[in-house]
């Protein structure tokens, strides 16, 4: 089966809602939504087993960093993701992005700085199809 390494996502527990407004740094465990606005830092506890999703109505102001990230909405901050980043269409990040490793689609937008996170044991860069078999 193909991706039969692939490891199951953690669940989403905790939502910030449309409408919603955070002020002061956001800290969950396992998964996190947002579709409101975050004034301040949404930081995983448990880094390497996160999921966190900002949905194409979220806003946040300030730094991001999960084991998998999705962003579909707009980030004003850093953005660190430990495991995957997974810029959707809509997303818009004015700050620096590091990640482990980053799928983006067009449309997204990055004003900042683009690095990955260099792993000694993994290459900096996995091509997803190759002409070699």
């Amino acid at each position: 089966m193909w991706f039969s390494s692939k490891k199951a996502q953690p669940p989403i527990r905790s939502l910030v809602g449309e409408g919603t407004r955070l002020q002061g740094e956001l800290r969950f465990r396992d998964g996190l939504r947002i579709d409101g606005e975050v004034q301040g830092d949404v930081v995983a506890d448990n880094e390497a087993g996160s999921l966190l999703v900002i949905s194409e109505k979220a806003r946040v102001h300030g730094k991001v960093k999960a084991g998998h990230v999705i962003i579909n909405g707009e980030v004003v901050g850093p953005v660190e993701a430990l495991e995957l980043l997974e810029l959707q269409p809509k997303a818009r990040i004015v700050g620096d992005v590091r990640y482990e490793l980053l799928e983006m689609h067009p449309g997204a937008l990055i004003e900042g700085e683009l690095r990955p996170l260099k792993s000694p044991d993994r290459p900096a860069l996995k091509l997803a199809a190759s002409n070699n078999a």
